[in-house]
Formats: C-alpha cells, sequence, structure tokens
C-alpha cells in the first residue's frame, strides 16, 4: 500500500494548515487573533490532543515556561464508523513569557529566544473523547532536536497504533465465500 505523508494514503485523510503564522507586535499576541484564533479553529478533537501534549510538557520539572500551541503541521483521521477516530496530529507549541503552572495564557505573548517544541499526537476516540486503550501518544521534542529516525518512530507507532484494533478492515469483509 502507497504511503502518503505519515499515514496510509489509502485510508487516512490529511489537511495542511497554512494559518497560525505569528501575529506579533512588539512582542505580544494580538488579541485573540493569529495564533489564538488557529488553536480555536482546530476541531474540537484535535483540540484535545493539543490540550494533552501542552499538559504534559507544562507538567514536566525541567520546564520554567508556559508552553501555547503555535500552529499546526499536518493532520489526519480514519474514521472506520460506530463514531470511533483515530487521530494525528503534528504541531508546535512555543514557550510563552508566562511561568510554568499559568492557568489562563490567554494573555501571555510567545518569546521568540526559545525553540519550537515539535509535538506529535496520536491517539483514538468514542463520542469525541480520547480513549484509554490504546494509550494516546504523545511526543514532543525541542524542534532542533528532532531526528529522522525519532519522526520514522512517530509513524510507525502511529501507523501501527491504528491497525492494532483492525478497525480499517472491520468492514472490508464482503461476508462471501469462495
Amino acid at each position: 500500500m502507497k504511503r502518503n505523508g505519515f499515514m496510509k494514503a489509502e485510508i487516512w485523510r490529511r489537511s495542511e494548515d497554512s494559518t497560525g503564522g505569528s501575529c506579533l507586535s512588539e512582542g505580544r499576541q494580538l488579541g485573540s487573533s493569529g495564533v489564538q484564533g488557529a488553536y480555536q479553529r482546530l476541531q474540537d478533537t484535535y483540540r484535545k490532543g493539543v490540550d494533552l501534549a501542552a499538559d504534559r510538557l507544562n507538567a514536566l520539572a525541567g520546564i520554567s515556561h508556559h508552553f501555547r500551541f503555535f500552529r499546526t503541521v499536518s493532520q489526519s483521521d480514519i474514521q472506520p464508523g460506530f463514531d470511533v477516530s483515530y487521530i494525528y496530529h503534528h504541531f508546535y507549541l512555543k514557550p510563552t513569557v508566562c511561568p510554568r503552572g499559568t492557568v489562563d495564557a490567554s494573555d501571555c505573548a510567545f518569546r521568540n529566544d526559545r525553540p519550537l517544541f515539535d509535538c506529535a499526537t496520536c491517539y483514538k476516540t468514542f463520542a469525541g473523547e480520547i480513549e484509554a486503550s490504546p494509550k494516546p501518544y504523545v511526543h514532543c521534542i525541542h524542534k532542533p532536536a528532532l531526528t529522522q529516525d525519532m519522526k520514522t518512530a512517530r509513524t510507525n507507532h502511529c501507523n501501527n497504533m491504528g491497525y492494532r484494533s483492525g478497525a480499517p478492515t472491520l468492514l472490508a469483509s464482503t461476508g462471501e465465500e469462495e
């Protein structure tokens, strides 16, 4: 089966998001437009994955600044039916001037002196909620440190996650005997 990007071409729908470029003036974000608007424009199922990654990153002891969604690199999903979806989202988180643990970071300006975190998440949802099984996959690393091997590992993990449950082949049987 031919591969397209991170997911199998015949099964995953892909979309690119070129919006979400920074909208900064004198180091401060302008209102709720720009990047914060890009987060708000994400579908709810993708926002839940961003929140999961940001919560995990912001909880790390070595992190001193609060991180927020910056922009989507790519996203895809498979919907085998029965209100189940397998979500893949590749995006950037960017540090803000606010300290770690900030509850409302909507007014926190982005820092431009720190590298982005390159994040990939993949998880299964049922009725719009992230399922505990298979365990959601979250991988975030400073963008300059991301290697091709890490990208390959992400791809393999996410591709296997959807196929482990057999979901893509669930409705493939025609029921005909030979």
